[in-house]
């Protein structure tokens, strides 16, 4: 708090550069299946994050539902990023698709 009365700056964030993993680390093979198989699915068919936690609650994950909300976040942006890299853009000649 003190830095931030100090110095001129009006707004002061913090931002974590990695985020730790501890707990999920072991279960990361585990964790990634489930999102992969999740992923192919319809929308009433895939799992909620809270049923996967639960999942691998059962299987003897330790974590909490906040560490496996932010790896799913973190996984479906890597999984984006994946499928951007595979977009290529279309041009067409004015007046036509032809």
């Amino acid at each position: 708090m003190s830095k931030i009365l100090r110095s001129d700056e009006t707004s002061f964030s913090y931002e974590r550069e990695r985020q730790p993993m501890p707990k999920i680390g072991p279960w990361q093979d585990q964790f990634d299946a489930l999102l992969s198989s999740n992923r192919g699915k319809f929308g009433r068919d895939r799992l909620t994050l809270v049923r996967i936690y639960e999942e691998l609650h059962r299987l003897g994950y330790e974590g909490g539902y906040d560490a496996v909300r932010r790896y799913a976040k973190s996984w479906a942006k890597a999984q984006g990023s994946a499928s951007e890299d595979a977009y290529g853009p279309l041009f067409f000649p004015p007046g036509g698709f032809n």
